[in-house]
């Protein structure tokens, strides 16, 4: 046989792409060449693959001429996923294995022989099961992780020999999978957080609801505290929504060995010297996954968020709306899904100390308001809920002064919210306030006759998006208090969150 096949899978973002491997043994110059557009790392192929065929003594077809075709040959292939595949396939042509099918190869060879874990296993297995595939090759230590996946038979090997030993049908002595381990992160009490409780208000409707939320407070009054608790308050992931975020993590190369699916709402915090790529993801020759789609289902606190470049907090625009990012170069567009909920913290000035009177502050109004305007009204539009923090007492501090609500107290009422909102849109793809398109809202969903006429009067300095908004945390704070529909209070303080004590420069 000179001519035989393999299957592999590259990551492209948060997806896997089936690869088909042809191995081709020809007369001419001895020699390997790779076409397919690979990158430098699919290029290098050649060397790492020959050394390991001859490390694992097995034979090389040292007179041949060896050309491998990887298809769809107009998409960039990168990583070195795709080596067991290669050198498979030119085992296969070279009659050392019989041929392939069926089966997906996904491994980075050593130059002794040795297979390598590679990112986005999981991505593979899903990949695979997709496309009908029935078994699937991985690096033993990442057995774990494609077992995610039902549906495939997934076969561990250490080296390229286990494979070829296990392809002509013998058996392999394959070393004991990892178990599964579950790792659920820690996550603070919300009883940490003392007084504050329209902020505490706040947080309880942002995580009913799944509204984007921010906060504007001197340093050390607890925004950050409050942020880093709102997870604790979301719902655990869904089977689907587990697997996916599960899948994003292994495209990144973010999945301990061993981890299982990740139930538990991610929180992703980034420096406010995080650039828009590593932001939003991106790059120029191959798609990176940005941090919010690693908070995708989840939360992306920003905090010091007056200190993150303009056009970094700009570039969350498109995302807060669709759910999504779009990443468009000049050899490939993908898009990544990005639905999370924003917290953002910020100080009201540089020196953080221009609140209520202001008497403290050292800041001009010059400086003050380039300061703020960083946080672009375009993108405070997109806000539903806006707090103003003042500074607790020290009588809120004492421990002694009364109880404070812990997070699975509040949680409960979260609970009992988004059950009343699923009833709700029962027959609808939504499951909570926030994901409701406005016109759908306006029109099926709308508000008590007083509560309507409140909203026209205050509706003043409100865009359309934000009228909309204000309807959509109405309903969530109705669902709080157990209304059936939204009445005269309910928008009042939905309008009040709204505004935000008039510390924000737009509505």
């Amino acid at each position: 046989m000179t001519l035989a096949r393999a299957t592999g899978v590259v990551v492209n973002g948060v997806d896997g792409l089936v690869v088909d491997i042809e191995a081709y043994l020809s007369q001419g110059l001895p020699g390997m060449t790779i076409v397919g557009l690979p990158d430098t790392a699919v290029g290098e192929a050649r060397d790492r693959v020959r050394a390991a065929v001859l490390n694992s003594k097995l034979a090389w077809p040292t007179e041949r001429r060896i050309t491998v075709g990887l298809s769809p040959a107009s998409v960039h292939k990168r990583g070195a996923a795709l080596d067991l595949g290669i050198a498979l396939a030119i085992l296969a042509a070279y009659s050392q294995i019989p041929e392939i099918a069926n089966t997906i190869a996904v491994g980075e060879l050593a130059l002794d022989g040795k297979v390598r874990p590679v990112r986005g296993v999981l991505v593979a297995a899903l990949c695979a099961y997709r496309n009908g595939f029935e078994r699937l090759l991985v690096p033993h230590t990442q057995v774990a992780e494609a077992q995610l996946v039902p549906g495939l038979t997934v076969v561990g090997v250490s080296c390229l020999a286990d494979a070829v030993t296990y392809l002509r049908g013998e058996p392999i002595d394959v070393p004991s999978v990892l178990p599964i381990e579950v790792v659920t992160p820690e996550i603070p009490d919300l009883s940490d957080v003392r007084g504050q409780s329209n902020a505490r208000h706040a947080l309880e409707i942002a995580a009913a609801g799944g509204h984007h939320l921010a906060f504007l407070g001197s340093p050390g009054v607890g925004k950050t505290m409050l942020a880093q608790r709102l997870p604790g308050l979301l719902p655990k992931l869904t089977d689907d929504q587990a697997v996916e975020v599960t899948a994003i993590y292994s495209a990144a190369g973010a999945l301990a060995t061993g981890q299982g699916l990740i139930r538990t709402p991610p929180f992703q915090a980034p420096h406010h010297t995080t650039t828009k790529a590593a932001l939003i993801g991106g790059g120029s020759n191959a798609v990176r996954v940005g941090m919010v789609t690693l908070a995708n289902h989840g939360v992306l606190c920003l905090d010091e968020a007056a200190e993150f470049e303009r056009s970094v907090l700009d570039a969350l625009r498109q995302p807060l709306e669709s759910g999504v990012v779009a990443i468009a170069r000049a050899g490939f567009h993908t898009m990544l899904p990005a639905r999370f909920q924003l917290v953002l913290a910020a100080n009201p000035c540089p020196c953080g100390k221009f609140i209520g009177t202001g008497a403290d502050c050292s800041c001009s109004s010059q400086v003050r308001r380039r300061y703020i305007s960083r946080l672009s009204g375009p993108l405070l539009d997109r806000i539903d809920l806006r707090v103003t923090l003042e500074r607790p007492s020290l009588a809120e501090l004492d421990p002694s002064f009364g109880d404070v609500e812990d997070t699975a107290t509040v949680t409960a009422r979260v609970q009992q919210a988004r059950a009343r909102a699923g009833h709700r849109y029962r027959d609808q793809p939504w499951q909570v306030n926030s994901q409701v398109p406005g016109p759908v809202m306006r029109r099926k969903y709308p508000v008590s006759s007083a509560a309507q006429k409140l909203l026209v009067q205050d509706v003043t300095g409100l865009s359309a998006r934000g009228a909309d908004r204000v309807l959509r945390v109405a309903w969530t704070i109705a669902d709080l208090r157990g209304h059936d529909i939204p009445n005269e209070t309910d928008v009042a303080a939905a309008l009040r969150y709204r505004d935000g004590n008039g510390s924000w420069h737009a509505s």
